[in-house]
């Protein structure tokens, strides 16, 4: 099965040409939030490549947050119209479980006992999380959490090696004190650490709706009133 993923709940816009599991061709941009510059032309080096070897698309694979309400917004956008306009399915990739496994694959003594713990950074102390066993099995559920000294006191407290990771992780490292929480640096989600989720969708069909699909966004977008200037001015 040939995939086109893309990620763009974060800092990095990255598209990925996935095979049968191998990554054939990735393109990033961790300069900033460009993803409204930077995607449509990865989108379309992608496609001349798969043209050029003569390769059809089996599907499209869209990073479905939580993450950049806006990165959001443009990579399914896109992703959506992409998919319809080519007739194939439309999967859509958990950000989570994304860092989550490629955490996985990083070279570290894992027993398979751990728990991860993926982090997407929200204002101040606040983040997506979750928390999953080595299935990807929830044993926290997704959600907005303010971190405290006292979040994952229960987990941590059982005795279970936590491992947190992704960029909100970062900004906590200091408040989370516990023998048992560990930490894996550097890890941010890009196309090519959606291989596996993408291929296990694709196998059992788990495909969304492209008219009515949406960001996971796990909290409600908050916009800026703007100032009422005539009001200020007077």
């Amino acid at each position: 099965m040939t995939i086109l993923n893309i990620e763009t709940s974060g800092k990095i816009c990255s598209v990925a040409i996935t095979m049968n599991g191998a990554l054939e061709l990735q393109l990033d941009d961790d300069s900033g939030m460009q993803h409204a510059n930077r995607l449509a032309p990865f989108v379309d080096r992608c496609m001349a490549e798969l043209r050029r070897r003569d390769i059809p698309l089996d599907a499209v694979a869209v990073s479905m947050g939580p993450g950049s309400y806006t990165g959001l917004r443009i990579g399914l956008s896109l992703a959506k119209g992409l998919a319809f306009s080519l007739g194939v399915p439309l999967i859509g990739v958990d950000t989570l479980q994304t860092i989550a496994v490629k955490a996985m694959f990083r070279p570290l003594p894992w027993t398979g006992e751990e728990i991860l713990v993926p982090m997407v950074d929200a204002r101040r102390m606040e983040v997506f999380t979750a928390a999953y066993d080595f299935a990807l099995n929830p044993v926290v559920e997704p959600g907005a959490m303010i971190i405290d000294a006292d979040s994952f006191k229960d987990l941590l407290d059982s005795g279970r090696q936590l491992y947190f990771m992704g960029d909100g992780a970062e900004k906590v490292k200091e408040v989370i004190k516990h023998p048992n929480a560990h930490w894996v640096d550097g890890l941010l989600p890009q196309a090519k650490d959606m291989l596996a989720l993408a291929e296990k969708s694709f196998r059992n069909g788990d495909f969304l709706d492209v008219a009515y699909s949406t960001p996971n966004y796990l909290k409600a977008y908050q916009t800026t009133k703007p100032r009422n200037l005539l009001k200020t001015l007077g």
